[in-house]
């Protein structure tokens, strides 16, 4: 074997890797988007994903693993025959499977996903650890950490692709065949690697099998290995999940999470450390003031508290894989270490995604996972001063006793401080002496974490845990609900996460007018307030999204009333009387659970005079609801003479040029109706849209309020949005994402 690989062979061993992790995190976001006419648009499909995704790696890697053992000819023939029986599976398509059960869609949506990408997923996901032991078979090659480290940068590389250039540049049809096409280049990639190996091997006279390990790894080791993948896993799905739910509603926003962590390999498996030691040396000081912050609920919303989520996340992810990378082994173990850090993955997102949801009513698995990582940071530049010279043990034990005792003064000094608008200018103070004196006790690494405990209660953390005990939060798979009662204004609120579903006055003789989004100057107050001059009596009444019930009010008892709700807590809340707008003002009410686009499918033609399009969940869309093909659907269920009322208010997406195209490709009358309330206490600035394909439905709504004004529909966007193409990207309100108003 005298001779030498060459630069160019790495090259080829680095382009194999990458194109297959570049494939693996392309397919990741074409498959949600395939799946969202049938999912919606929740944080927590993502996270299913992304937990079938880690399993789907998991045993891909253990593959890997195995076939490793085996000359290098039996590896080929077995790796080349399962690449070839995936194959058959494209080009890549959802498996057609019923809809779900209300309530089961925390097992529907994975076993979804594994029938629809699980073959060609288990074969491209072993690329990364096999490429790598190929590679490793040279012992002039080199040690192969570092091809690691270009497997994630190709990973970040499909991720941020596809929202880039895939889905504006491409319809679905086009992304699935462009993909096949990838497969088959990945695939004629292993023939030329495995050729390189096998010329190496050839010469050498034998086929170079898996090297026996010489040692065994201690079962420390290997459990040191899971844990330390494990919680940054977890803590990219929860941090995706806190964001979204407490911190900033934002379309596409999973991206950042899920970008930061695979950019925290590129770093911490370097071969350059000092980036990696860098970034690790500010992860103590980031936990000690960003994930102070871990447990507040509500208060510490925008842009700052997102921009430092996410510094705090690519902190503490960095540090925790450079300690990973600290304690692998030789490159003859190299399978068994992917191994255990792909199952760590795999147990993180099944924390996250299906046992969180589950046990808590709140994201606590993110204020959790932040005090993990706490407790396995390494110390870093940090002093180890229990062990100074000169220093009596005796003042040492009497030094910490009195930063413990400091930590219970200053925690308690702070919780009052946030509790009394009057001390509010010292809580950062006192949070940063906190933060120091966590600090100087890192080296006693559980009082540290106990110092992150003490100032995440103290910083909001308490009010968070008193609002979880007393029972005013339903957690479901759609997302997480708080119901706060306001006495000193007479009124209950719906929040979904940081939006705002509903309102209600618990004041008897306002309970049954309905406030917020829904008041009398909106299009949506002036519609449905007057039935009868529109339709006439007995008009039919539908409603997509039931929130806090609030459209229900405008019903008149000759009105039948059919509403649609995909998710089982929320139609819970009107039926367990929490909101009493249903209860009140139409008991008899139809309510269909489910998805709202696919059971309203199911309806007779032409079975609604009204519908009002309100199923939005929060300021991130569900596009399925807003395409060509779901506009079909509404418009099938709507009379000759119905008018559709759809809600288009929203704080970071511009929906008006997606609309105002749709509805000029079908030829129908429209009108905007933007209500700014002088009453901005009960009532919301709003945009309704009413449609029709009767122009004279859209000249009677003007005039039943001449003074109160609508305009018509702007520009529209230059394609229609269908289930097959559509793109936020280019409608995004950046000015309203970066806070500029």
């Amino acid at each position: 074997m005298g001779e030498k690989i060459g630069q160019p062979q790495r090259a080829l061993f680095v382009t194999t890797i990458c194109v297959g992790s570049f494939l693996l995190f392309l397919i990741q976001p074409l498959v949600a988007r395939m799946a969202l006419p049938r999912l919606g648009g929740a944080p927590n499909v993502w996270n299913s994903a992304m937990l079938v995704y880690q399993a789907l790696l998991l045993g891909g890697y253990w593959y890997a693993h195995r076939l490793a053992r085996y000359p290098l000819r039996r590896q080929v023939q077995v790796h080349l025959t399962l690449f070839a029986l995936a194959a058959l599976t494209l080009p890549v398509s959802l498996a057609a499977l019923p809809a779900p059960e209300p309530g089961s869609e925390v097992w529907w949506v994975p076993l979804l996903f594994v029938l629809s990408v699980g073959p060609v997923f288990f074969a491209v996901s072993a690329q990364a650890p096999l490429m790598q032991r190929w590679y490793a078979l040279d012992p002039q090659a080199g040690q192969p950490w570092a091809l690691y480290a270009a497997s994630n940068l190709g990973s970040f590389g499909g991720l941020i692709a596809y929202p880039l250039l895939a889905e504006p540049l491409l319809t679905l049809r086009q992304q699935s065949w462009t993909w096949s096409l990838g497969y088959l280049l990945l695939l004629a990639l292993i023939v030329v690697t495995a050729r390189s190996r096998w010329a190496l091997a050839d010469r050498a006279g034998m086929m170079i099998p898996q090297a026996e390990a010489k040692t065994a790894i201690p079962r420390r080791t290997v459990i040191n290995w899971i844990v330390l993948a494990a919680v940054p896993s977890g803590l990219m799905l929860s941090t995706t999940t806190h964001l979204t739910t407490d911190v900033f509603a934002m379309p596409l926003l999973w991206v950042v999470p899920l970008g930061l962590y695979l950019l925290s390999f590129v770093i911490a498996f370097a071969d350059w450390r000092g980036p990696a030691q860098f970034v690790s040396s500010l992860a103590w000081l980031g936990v000690l003031t960003i994930g102070a912050m871990a447990a507040v609920s509500y208060g510490w919303m925008g842009v700052v508290p997102l921009l430092c989520s996410v510094v705090l996340l690519f902190l503490l992810c960095t540090a925790l894989h450079a300690r990973l990378y600290e304690l692998r082994p030789a490159a003859d173990q190299l399978t068994t270490f992917y191994l255990a850090m792909s199952a760590g993955g795999a147990l993180g997102g099944l924390f996250t995604a299906l046992i969180a949801p589950l046990a808590f009513d709140w994201v606590w698995e993110y204020p959790l996972l932040v005090l993990a990582s706490a407790l396995l940071l390494p110390r870093g530049w940090l002093p180890d001063w229990r062990h100074g010279a000169g220093l009596d043990p005796a003042l040492r034990w009497l030094a910490l006793g009195a930063l413990v005792l400091a930590v219970g003064v200053l925690g308690w000094m702070l919780f009052q401080a946030n509790l009394y608008v009057e001390s509010r200018a010292m809580r950062w103070p006192l949070a940063i002496l906190l933060a120091l004196v966590g600090l100087a006790l890192v080296p006693w690494r559980a009082a540290a974490a106990t110092t992150l405990a003490v100032l995440m209660l103290a910083q909001g953390g308490y009010d968070t845990l008193v609002d979880s005990l007393a029972g005013i939060r339903t957690r479901s798979y759609f997302g997480i609900y708080t119901v706060r009662e306001h006495p000193e204004q007479r009124k209950r609120t719906l929040m979904h996460g940081t939006t705002a579903h509903g309102v209600q006055s618990t004041d008897p003789a306002r309970r049954r007018v309905p406030l917020a989004y829904y008041g009398p100057g909106s299009g949506a107050g002036i519609v449905f307030g007057h039935p009868r001059e529109l339709i006439g009596p007995g008009a039919r009444f539908g409603v997509l999204g039931l929130g806090a019930g609030s459209l229900a009010c405008f019903r008149q008892p000759d009105q039948p009333l059919t509403v649609f709700e995909i998710d089982p807590a929320v139609l819970a809340l009107s039926r367990q009387r929490r909101f009493t707008y249903l209860a009140e003002c139409a008991p008899d009410a139809r309510v269909v659970l489910g998805d709202a686009r696919l059971e309203l499918a199911l309806e007779p033609r032409g079975s609604f005079d009204l519908l009002a399009i309100d199923a939005f969940s929060s300021d991130s869309v569900p596009l399925h609801l807003f395409t060509h093909e779901a506009f079909g659907v509404y418009l099938d269920a709507l009379s000759q003479r119905g008018i559709m009322m759809v809600h288009i208010s929203n704080n970071f997406i511009d929906l008006e040029p997606a609309l105002a195209a749709e509805l000029k490709a079908r030829g129908l009358s429209a009108a905007v109706r933007d209500d700014y309330p002088a009453d901005a206490t009960d009532y919301w600035p709003t945009s309704w849209v009413a449609v029709s394909r009767d122009p004279a439905q859209i000249a009677r709504i003007k005039a039943l309020a001449p003074a109160q004004q609508w305009r018509p529909l702007g520009k529209p966007a230059p394609q229609v949005w269908r289930d097959d193409y559509a793109s936020i990207l280019p409608y995004v309100t950046w000015t309203n994402f970066l806070g500029i108003r």
